[in-house]
């Protein structure tokens, strides 16, 4: 595979990874993204500590207003973290 599809089984990979954690592998509980952003973005991100922070992400992410981040609200965040990273 090349880089960029590497790169694209690698995140669905990860989102997977989890999701699989709290029973539903199509979505992100709170906690979930919570672990997933400490754990994988540690770098970019830091750690996640106050609660409001995660609560505002999960919120803006939450186009569908099931209080979950599926698939698709989840590429939005990587591509908004990724195009902020860009512009460094």
């Amino acid at each position: 595979m090349t880089d960029l599809e590497t790169s694209m089984a690698t995140i669905i990979a990860v989102f997977h990874k989890y999701a699989e954690r709290e029973g539903d592998k199509h979505k992100l509980k709170k906690s979930e993204l919570k672990d997933l952003i400490n754990d994988e973005l540690p770098n970019l991100l830091g750690h996640v500590k106050d609660q409001a922070t995660l609560d505002g992400l999960m919120e803006s992410l939450d186009a569908d207003g099931d209080a979950e981040c599926d698939f698709q609200e989840f590429m939005t965040f990587v591509t908004m973290v990724t195009i902020c990273c860009h512009e460094f």
